[in-house]
């Protein structure tokens, strides 16, 4: 068993201008936005959801990137929207979100 029900990696390297990557696209900011979010949900502790940064995970050309354990599933996102359908459908529902999904 998992020490979280969903375990969130957020991608945030940042590579060299003109460079593709999910830094250069607000991936720090966002995944703040995130773990704010689910504190304010109260999921976002021991036994549910953590929130965590991650450097390349190697598929910046679909950044930015999001991978969520135990699931295994992969998303890109664009804005706060699309995070947020994430965290209603994802990790408090179960649902993938097929839209995002990569």
């Amino acid at each position: 068993m998992s020490y979280y029900q969903h375990h969130v990696f957020f991608c945030t390297n940042q590579r060299g201008e003109g460079e593709a990557s999910c830094g250069a696209l607000g991936s720090n900011e966002l995944r703040d936005y995130v773990k704010q979010r689910c504190k304010a949900l109260g999921i976002h502790r021991e036994g549910r959801i953590r929130v965590n940064k991650a450097g390349c995970m190697g598929r910046c050309e679909q950044g930015p990137v999001i991978v969520v354990y135990p699931d295994a599933v992969w998303y890109t996102y664009v804005d706060r929207e699309d995070l947020d359908e994430i965290i209603e459908r994802h990790l408090l529902k179960g649902e993938i979100v097929e839209r995002l999904r990569i």
